[in-house]
């Protein structure tokens, strides 16, 4: 079975850029990658604020997360500049798959590429699963789809 081709920043549709910090580093001289996770569900939060889809007091429903998984290709150190690229893998009725590369610096191909998949659950029980946000199938649409042709 041969594994799917890296990914470019072509490849992805909405993005953020965060600083790798002093202390990401680990004793090998590279991002250690449990920080890797924290660039992931930092993209995936921003999006989600940055399209009013989440307000961390009041908002009714939230996403928990359910799955996750990073590949790693190449390592990343401090203090390069990280892009995460977003896309949508797969949008539901109650989740929705985020795919995100992170890219170093200027370059094209991914560092690692992972996904993140959010289950929307009502906030006061969270248990009962609600549909999607309206404003999150908007903006997951217009901004992390590739439009049709």
């Amino acid at each position: 079975m041969s594994k799917p081709p890296i990914a470019t920043r072509a490849d992805f549709l909405w993005f953020t850029e965060m600083p790798t910090r002093w202390m990401d580093n680990d004793i090998y001289g590279h991002v250690n990658n449990v920080q890797y996770y924290s660039f992931i569900d930092t993209a995936v939060a921003l999006f989600l604020l940055e399209n009013g889809v989440l307000d961390l007091a009041t908002s009714t429903e939230v996403g928990l997360v359910v799955e996750t998984q990073c590949r790693y290709f190449a390592p990343i150190t401090f203090p390069d500049r990280i892009t995460c690229g977003v896309r949508c893998g797969r949008l539901g009725t109650s989740s929705i798959r985020y795919e995100i590369g992170l890219f170093r610096n200027d370059e094209d191909q991914a560092s690692a590429e992972a996904h993140f998949v959010h289950v929307y659950v009502a906030r006061a029980e969270q248990t009962r699963t609600v549909p999607l946000p309206a404003k999150l199938r908007e903006a997951a649409m217009r901004k992390l789809l590739p439009s049709a042709p």
